[in-house]
């Protein structure tokens, strides 16, 4: 894979892979980065314009509607596991708040008159950036237990935005962004799309097809699917092919993970969701199926329809609602695993995205008997490292500590096997496993699937 466009000096220390985005390593990271020349002043107000934008009734509702009862504390993982009161989720959303009752608020002039709430300053900015992005994976376990309804996740994902706008997110998801920005994915460019699909056919014998004029589904990869675990992508095309239906890849949309989404870069996350639209429409698909990664569930699935301003032209589904239909309809058949298994939850494909029962029904199809999480199904916690977290290298103290706090409960489960539905989820448990000597490897439902299919 090409070196990703637009590095810094600072940057040019030593790059790695970290599950197939691109990252980069550096002797010593500052509490926070920013990106760009704007002075201080501009960083502030660039932020508040972005934060005043999001101000709808919505928003308006959740930011007055806090009674500080302490719940989102007990669900949020990164509370759970450091018991530091500073990763309390509402408390992520305090320059929001401060922004809305200066700016927004039935009584904003009066406030800023009197000086009721201070205007954040840089300082606060930087500070923040930890919290947003370095503890927070937008999960939404906060969210299903506030007793006032409050999307804190949703209210998070907001703030990015105003981050992004300042210039004030981790450096290595801006590095990312950048690469996106030109080549339309963080991992690589459209233009080697057919090269890497041709490696990847001949690795493992499977034909994968690319750039056809005319499919009914189009089919879209991670970023780790071009580079570390290319053995997915090989199994979606075995899959794919063993059901028959016309299928390609396209250099005009291929990557669904979105970077845009995460880090708060609205520009780029309307740019790569309308690639996949569009280019579904040009080849008259009717489908657009995403791979085993939740944060292109939330990108593709449930926001793409808002860039349009109206209904889609092409059905999204994630990879598991695709094995599913296809298994239950009979158009493949499975070998009998026949061992017990565990299954972690992607937050943003299960909690966020209501896919519980499907991946569950794969494993019953597979003849696993499943041994559930104490916490799991909507209640899940989260793998650490969602919300671009997992590429954040300065945030991996941070992962490792949730990491126990899932290594524990599988552990208590006493299953064989490990299994879960999202590539990303899958690539922050590997890390974690490997940081802790673990010796359970977290396993890919699609890549069982594939493995287990019966003449």
């Amino acid at each position: 894979m090409r070196e990703p466009p637009g590095r810094s000096q600072g940057e040019q220390h030593r790059s790695a892979q970290h599950g197939g985005y691109p990252v980069t390593t550096t002797p010593t990271a500052p509490a926070f980065d920013r990106q760009g020349s704007q002075g201080d002043e501009e960083r502030v107000d660039a932020a508040m314009r972005s934060f005043v934008r999001e101000f709808g009734r919505t928003t308006a509702v959740h930011l007055e509607s806090c009674v500080h009862c302490g719940l989102c504390a007990e669900a949020c993982h990164f509370h759970v596991t450091t018991g530091d009161a500073k990763y309390t989720p509402i408390r992520k959303l305090e320059l929001l708040r401060r922004a809305y009752w200066r700016e927004a608020g039935p009584f904003a002039p009066i406030v800023r008159a009197l000086g009721l709430v201070k205007k954040p300053g840089i300082a606060d900015l930087q500070n923040w950036q930890e919290l947003l992005y370095d503890s927070c994976t937008m999960c939404g376990r906060c969210t299903t237990v506030c007793p006032m309804g409050i999307d804190i996740a949703e209210l998070v994902k907001e703030a990015r935005h105003g981050m992004f706008k300042a210039g004030l997110i981790p450096e290595r998801l801006a590095l990312m962004d950048r690469a996106a920005q030109q080549w339309g994915s963080p991992a690589t460019p459209g233009e080697d799309l057919p090269d890497i699909l041709a490696e990847v056919s001949a690795e493992y014998g499977v034909e994968i097809p690319c750039d056809l004029s005319a499919a009914d589904i189009l089919v879209t990869a991670a970023p780790a699917e071009l580079g570390d675990h290319t053995k997915a992508l090989a199994d979606a095309a075995k899959i794919l092919n063993r059901t028959g239906v016309k299928w390609t890849m396209h250099q005009g949309g291929f990557d669904a993970s979105n970077i845009g989404f995460n880090n708060g870069d609205l520009e780029l996350q309307e740019r790569l969701t309308r690639a996949l639209v569009d280019t579904a429409v040009k080849i008259g698909a009717h489908t657009i199926l995403l791979p085993e990664c939740g944060h292109a569930y939330g990108a593709a699935r449930w926001e793409a329809a808002k860039w349009y301003g109206r209904a889609l032209p092409v059905r999204i589904i994630h990879m598991t609602e695709y094995l599913d239909e296809v298994i239950s309809s009979g158009r493949i058949h499975l070998k009998k695993v026949g061992q017990t298994a565990t299954f972690h939850d992607p937050c943003q494909i299960v909690r966020r995205g209501g896919l519980e029962a499907a991946a569950r029904r794969v494993l019953a199809a597979l003849g696993f008997e499943l041994i559930e999480l104490q916490d799991h199904g909507m209640t899940g916690y989260c793998c650490g490292g969602g919300g671009g977290v997992v590429s954040n290298q300065r945030a991996a103290p941070l992962r490792y500590k949730v990491f126990d706090l899932k290594k524990q409960q599988v552990e208590a489960t006493g299953a064989r096997r490990f299994v879960t539905s999202c590539g990303q989820c899958r690539i922050t448990l590997e890390l974690g496993a490997k940081n802790a000597k673990w010796d359970k490897t977290p396993e890919s439902l699609l890549e069982l699937v594939a493995d287990n299919l019966a003449d």
